[in-house]
């Protein structure tokens, strides 16, 4: 089974109570939110958080330009941020997933 980028970042979005357009997400039930004081929970956090905010800064800009108030380098710079966030989430999603895997193929 392979996990997409997309269904990735939903999925770290939904868990961090955050959604493509701005909205609050109820979490999965019976999960309980990660602590995000500090360490990997914050990093993931700070990750869901920079790659939302850049989205929706792309959006807005995309949206100014059509209707013929922005400018074309302000588009293309903020969809190019909002790739580079979603590039490093999905970096260290593989990474983790890539660990858990090493970990779950030790012999004990």
């Amino acid at each position: 089974m392979s996990i997409g980028a997309l269904d990735a970042a939903n999925a770290y979005g939904r868990a961090a109570g955050v959604t493509p357009f701005g909205n609050a997400a109820p979490p999965y039930a019976g999960v309980e939110q990660a602590d995000t004081s500090g360490g990997f929970g914050a990093l993931v956090s700070q990750l869901v958080g920079d790659a939302g905010a850049g989205l929706r800064a792309a959006e807005t800009a995309s949206a100014k330009q059509i209707a013929g108030k922005g400018d074309l380098i302000d588009v293309v710079t903020a969809i190019g941020a909002a790739e580079s966030a979603l590039d490093t989430m999905v970096a260290v999603r593989d990474r983790v997933v890539g660990a858990y895997s090493d970990i779950m193929r030790m012999q004990i």
